[in-house]
């Protein structure tokens, strides 16, 4: 008697048969999520993207949105909004 293939492992409820996808989350940044994938967005109308590694907008800046456009790179939020350390509000040494 031959051992075939091992048995798949068993898959948790509402799996199916697609495979598990990994998300990352980017402080500031976009999720990344590994591809292909579809989005559905809250319309119900669906975007895919067959790019291996797909980044999705979590600013709402983006003008590809539901993807990142890298947006968010262009407007910062100040550290300090007080503007304290603004250098011609200092310049007299006080």
């Amino acid at each position: 008697m031959t051992a075939g293939p091992p048995e798949p492992a068993p898959r948790p409820a509402g799996g199916g048969d697609r495979e598990r996808r990994r998300v990352r989350m980017v402080p500031g940044g976009p999720v990344l999520v590994e591809g292909p994938v579809e989005v559905v967005l809250e319309d119900g109308r669906t975007v895919v993207s067959d790019r291996f590694l797909v980044a999705l907008c979590a600013c709402r800046r983006s003008r590809a949105y539901p993807f990142c456009d890298t947006s968010h790179r262009r407007r910062t939020r100040p550290d300090n909004p007080d503007n304290s350390d603004n250098p011609a509000d200092s310049a007299d040494g006080s």
